[in-house]
């Protein structure tokens, strides 16, 4: 299934010209698969699949996690979330410690190597973003902030309206 846009089906003219607010909402669904491009190839680098690499996101962010807290945040049940740690851990990418503040638990890390290869992949992303971003005022950046905030917002509510369907056994 192809991603049209973010707003549903494209809003094209009689005459095959896109009106400004089609282009506006297929430029955000590009950019959104963009996004889903980059990170199908750090994940082919790190030789994982896309919810591993969520997972070393979130446990990356974070600096530690305990299995429940990955679990939550990814949205995994806890044993889909300790497969894919151990998986992680075999692989080199976490490393598992006993938790400092709870000696009964366990917490992960993203390995420094791993970490290493991470910035090394997405740091220039960022950087080039950050470039992107210089060459607008601060009024069109609090426009694109707020576009950026609404349609994470909506994009949110979205997979949740989606996930609650998928919940409805009528559907």
């Amino acid at each position: 299934m192809s991603k049209q846009s973010v707003f549903g089906r494209r809003a094209v003219r009689p005459s095959g010209e896109q009106t400004p607010l089609a282009a506006a909402a297929d430029a955000a669904a590009a950019f959104g698969s963009a996004t889903d491009e980059v990170d199908e190839a750090v994940a082919e680098v790190l030789a994982v699949n896309r919810t591993d690499l969520r997972i070393l996101g979130l446990v990356d962010a974070a600096g530690t996690m305990t299995a429940g807290a990955v679990a939550e945040a990814a949205r995994l049940s806890p044993a889909a979330t300790t497969a894919a740690i151990q998986r992680l851990v075999a692989a080199g990418h976490l490393r598992r410690d006993t938790d400092p503040d709870d000696r009964r638990r366990a917490v992960v890390t993203v390995t420094p190597e791993t970490a290493e290869v991470i910035d090394r992949l997405y740091g220039p992303i960022g950087e080039a973003g950050h470039r992107l971003l210089t060459r607008y005022t601060t009024e069109e950046l609090r426009l694109v902030t707020g576009f950026l905030e609404r349609g994470r917002a909506m994009q949110i509510a979205q997979a949740a309206r989606i996930r609650n369907t998928a919940r409805d056994p009528g559907v």
